[in-house]
This record gives structure tokens, sequence and C-alpha cells, in this order.
């Protein structure tokens, strides 16, 4: 059961930046996904520590700006490992989208950190690097 609950958070996430169809995006819910203290960390090109905050803001702006449309973002494999009320994934993913005006497409490496709490499982921190 945790690892289908896993997956579904982790799906969640990568949903949480779809644009496509006209959809908004729905990055709020990260706030919802990340405990409120959580880390997120961009290792490359540019290393970057971001609060949960600090990491919605400019995705919302541009994702509902115009400047980023019929984006999405998707897990394409994942190694998962649960330890008790802990459990870490690293997965590579996909991406694709139109920014400002030019199509785009991409992938990199993310890794994880979850912890289970009384409402479920929540991110403690993440940390990605992009490939392409």
């Amino acid at each position: 059961m945790s690892k289908s609950e896993l997956d579904s958070v982790t799906a969640e996430f990568f949903g949480a930046f779809d644009n496509r169809g006209g959809r908004t995006a729905d990055v709020g819910r990260i706030r919802r996904l990340v405990l409120p203290e959580g880390v997120i960390v961009k290792t490359g090109p540019e290393f970057t520590v971001y609060s949960v905050e600090e990491f919605i803001e400019p995705r919302l702006r541009l994702l509902t700006e115009g400047r980023l449309v019929e984006f999405s973002e998707w897990e394409t494999s994942e190694r998962t490992e649960i330890a008790g009320d802990i459990a870490s994934r690293v997965g590579t993913y996909r991406k694709s989208g139109t920014l400002d005006g030019e199509p785009f497409e991409g992938g990199g490496t993310k890794t994880i950190q979850f912890v289970r709490t009384s409402e479920g499982w929540r991110i403690a921190a993440l940390a990605w690097y992009d490939h392409a």
C-alpha cells in the first residue's frame, strides 16, 4: 500500500505543473504535498535552494502568465525504498512545452525524500538536475 501511495504523491507533484489544453496549472497543491519546512534544491546547471514558497511563486507566474504553455512533465523510471515511516525515491523524468513561443523537450533526475505523517505521505525534501 505504501508504494502505491508514494506513486500517487509523486504523480500529483508532477501533475501540479501541467497546463496542457488550456488547463490551469495547480502549483498551489505543492503546499499540501511538501512539508511547510521542506527543502527543494535544483543542482544544475545553477545551484539553487528553495523554500516551498520560493519554489512555487516563480513557477506559478511562468505557468499562468502565458510564457510557458502546453507544459507537462512525467516520471519515466523510478526506484523507491521504504523503511517504516520514511522513503526515498530516485527517478528520471521527461518534460515538454512551449516557452516564449519556442517548443522544447528535456528531462532529468529527481530524488524525493518522503515521511509518513498523520495526514499521509508528504515530501520532506526534493532535489533535481535537468539533463537537457
